[in-house]
């Protein structure tokens, strides 16, 4: 009995030793497979029309769900946040609330995990089925360099559009935001805009923004990487796109909060409340 229950423990923390292992790994085949794709890039034929191909598709074909989200996540936010400060007679700090927290945390998170979840997917869905069906081989042959034609674009892609459409979502959010406390709790107008000049600053924007655009590269890479690297037919496919997306919303939390505390640091060391 106790030598079965060693054994168990020796495979159970040898499992994890191994997983974890399998996941360093996995984290330098990633960051490898980033490099190359940015530094074939730099070579020619430049894709331009490949990239701006990308944008539409990331940017402007996601810019209908996020002024949808935006626009209720506003309304909900200002809302729950109102019933909470009307018992403290705080009502007019509900506009600033939001706007910092839209701007710095929740514009950039809830635009990463939507635009990861539909562009994301839809990549590595995309370079799965080219990898099952030989595509990618049959380029490869011809000489093209797949991860400057099919790759860098993507990445280039979600890098640019992220910001944009983080904007976009702010924007549309403290819309809604105004209309629920003006229009329908019977804020003061003016009052609720000055409260909001005086407490955001241009620096909490940039912030949220400079956000957007590390999710993009993040989850560019990642489900570009799924797909590119996709087995098992059609099998394969539908599972490098579930793990492509799971692994960039994961990741995107997880980053919110370590970005979070850089740039907090950053700012006491450069002296900025």
């Amino acid at each position: 009995m106790v030598e079965a229950v060693a054994r168990w423990i020796d495979d159970l923390f040898l499992g994890m030793r191994d997983s974890f292992l399998n996941k360093i790994k996995e984290v330098g085949q990633i960051g490898i497979f980033f490099y190359q794709a940015i530094q074939a890039s730099f070579q020619r034929p430049y894709r331009i029309s490949e990239l701006i191909r990308y944008m539409e598709f990331i940017g402007n074909q996601s810019v209908f769900i996020i002024t949808l989200t935006g626009l209720f996540t506003g309304l909900a936010l200002s809302f729950q946040i109102y019933l909470g400060f009307k018992l403290f007679n705080a009502v007019n700090m509900v506009g600033p609330t939001v706007a910092l927290g839209i701007t710095r945390e929740l514009g950039p998170v809830l635009t990463g995990l939507i635009v990861a979840a539909r562009a994301g997917g839809a990549m590595a869905a995309r370079l799965g089925t080219m990898r099952v069906s030989e595509q990618i081989d049959a380029l490869d042959v011809m000489g093209i360099n797949t991860r400057q034609y099919l790759v860098a674009p993507r990445i280039y892609a979600a890098i640019f559009c992220m910001p944009l459409l983080t904007a976009i979502f702010d924007f549309v959010a403290m819309v809604g935001t105004y209309f629920l406390c003006v229009h329908l709790l019977e804020l003061d107008e003016a009052i609720f805009w000055e409260k909001i000049a005086n407490i955001l600053d241009p620096r909490h924007i940039n912030e949220g923004l400079f956000k957007s655009t590390v999710f993009g590269l993040v989850f560019a890479v990642i489900c570009t990487f799924r797909g590119f690297y996709t087995k098992g037919g059609a099998k394969g496919v539908g599972e490098a796109t579930n793990q492509g997306v799971v692994q960039s919303m994961v990741m995107i939390i997880i980053l919110d909060y370590f970005l979070t505390n850089v740039i907090r640091i950053y700012y006491t060391l450069a002296g900025i409340q």
